[in-house]
């Protein structure tokens, strides 16, 4: 392993992309493989044992591109799979449940957190068991929002049905007086606007893409394995063709991609 290789990053879908952005921007001398495991999603309403399955799979294929380091920018493999497929594998591996909890702590002034995430993250306690560690007053409210990965696929982020069903899911939490809100799946940030219209200016939203991104730095310089002389360069596989990928991929990534590639699965 050597810091020439590309830094591996895989979702579900197309939701991992909001953390490709950020590490594009995060460490411009780094390539990329980004894998969008379109055929199978949403991870959220699978078993424990089928996420790992996938995500095994995903690595596998990830290490055939002879990348360095995988980023699991998927909060359900993160909250279940991720401390096993870092046993099993030999190769760095982070994924965003640990930097999305330490930006929650981090911003919340009352210690009142919500999260957000699919049934799968939701129902592992990942974010409820992290954000209670990295403070044991914090009072941690949890929601699933399972309708929320489709609508981002479909390309829906701001319509009338997506605020309708941002309205249902987060009722809730008015009545639980948070101050933030943990957006615990990479597909919704690209929900931002009505996930804010319906909680309310006074609650921050937290998307872990960020403090990901500075975790895989630190973890990089700290392994020997940046490279600052690269140029900016990155590949997409997917293993399902969707139509408006290109289309929403720009649009979150703020630039153009190079031809996408099909990987079966």
């Amino acid at each position: 392993m050597t810091k020439d290789g590309a830094i591996g990053v895989f979702d579900s879908g197309i939701g991992g992309l909001t953390v490709l952005k950020e590490l594009l921007t995060r460490l411009p001398g780094e390539s990329f493989v980004y894998f969008g495991d379109t055929a199978r999603v949403p991870y959220g309403t699978k078993s424990a044992e089928t996420v790992l399955k996938f995500s095994r799979e995903n690595v596998t294929f990830l290490l055939d591109q002879s990348v360095k380091f995988i980023v699991v920018a998927c909060n359900t493999v993160s909250a279940g799979a991720v401390p096993r497929l870092q046993k099993e594998f030999r190769i760095p591996i982070v994924g965003v449940i640990e930097p999305g909890a330490r930006a929650a702590v981090k911003v919340s002034k009352t210690s009142r957190i919500g999260v957000i995430g699919t049934a799968g993250t939701i129902r592992s306690g990942a974010y409820q068991r992290e954000i209670k560690a990295l403070d044991p007053r914090a009072e941690v409210f949890a929601k699933a929002c399972p309708l929320f990965v489709p609508l981002v696929e479909e390309g829906w982020v701001d319509t009338p049905v997506t605020q309708a069903a941002a309205n249902v899911y987060l009722a809730d939490f008015e009545e639980r007086d948070i101050d933030a809100l943990v957006l615990g799946c990479t597909h919704y940030p690209l929900l931002r606007g009505v996930i804010g219209r319906a909680v309310g200016d006074r609650v921050a939203l937290v998307d872990s893409a960020v403090e990901t991104a500075r975790e895989v730095e630190r973890n990089l310089d700290e392994q020997g394995l940046r490279n600052g002389d690269g140029g900016e360069d990155f590949t997409v596989y997917l293993s399902d063709i969707a139509p408006n990928f290109k289309q929403v991929a720009e649009r979150i990534l703020g630039r153009k991609i190079p031809k996408v590639r099909f990987r079966s699965v």
